[in-house]
């Protein structure tokens, strides 16, 4: 990453991390606001880490160049994915895992999460990391790679708890593909913990009300 991620502490020791991925074309301040509206101080101090992606060309968009976490060629499936964009913003989300580890948190105190392009980049990476994370968070998104979970999950992350959460009116990603995720990852024995809203491709209050309660559960250990 070219520019560093925006970093929120709700205190001066923070022992828990949350890194939030943001969606197409847009950045880590997408976010700022929903951390600040959080209100996790049952759990200790909190280190929101909310990075920005590459800018790169996308497909979709005629090639315009715009802040993407991988190309999107064609919508509606996986048929076409960007495998190779895919695998290089997982090592970004990795360094960033490892850097919150190596600034003293403890990465099951880590919850990795994002919306949109974010969530298939949280998806990817959460349940392919080594070590235990505390939870992962989709919000209106989809399993990318689909077909290689199985292969090359981590067993670290089996019983880790998965928030997924969609609009039943988004218009970008279908209910029914999120749905076809959510569906894959319970198949593969995952506790995933579903939310629907009446809502687009956005992010609304009870959302974010459930997306505390969950991040309190699951940090409170």
């Amino acid at each position: 990453m070219d520019t560093p991620p925006i970093e929120i502490e709700t205190g001066p020791n923070p022992r828990s991390s949350v890194i939030i991925l943001h969606g197409l074309g847009a950045s880590g301040d997408d976010f700022a606001p929903v951390c600040e509206q959080m209100d996790l101080s049952p759990v200790g101090d909190v280190r929101y880490v909310l990075p920005h992606a590459p800018m790169r060309p996308v497909t979709i968009n005629n090639g315009l160049v715009m802040p993407a976490w991988y190309d999107i060629l064609a919508l509606g499936g996986p048929a076409r994915e960007d495998e190779a964009g895919l695998r290089a913003s997982q090592s970004i989300v990795e360094s960033i895992v490892a850097r919150e580890v190596a600034r003293g948190v403890a990465a099951s105190r880590i919850v990795v999460g994002g919306f949109s392009q974010g969530c298939a980049m949280a998806l990817l990476t959460g349940l392919r990391h080594r070590d235990k994370l505390a939870g992962i968070v989709g919000l209106s998104g989809y399993l990318p790679l689909a077909d290689k979970t199985a292969a090359e999950r981590s067993a670290a992350n089996q019983a880790t708890p998965i928030f997924m959460a969609h609009g039943r009116f988004d218009p970008m990603i279908a209910l029914p593909r999120a749905a076809t995720s959510r569906d894959a990852l319970i198949a593969l024995g995952y506790d995933v913990r579903w939310h629907e809203y009446p809502m687009e491709h956005s992010v609304c209050l009870p959302e974010i009300e459930d997306l505390q309660q969950f991040l309190l559960q699951t940090l409170k250990r």
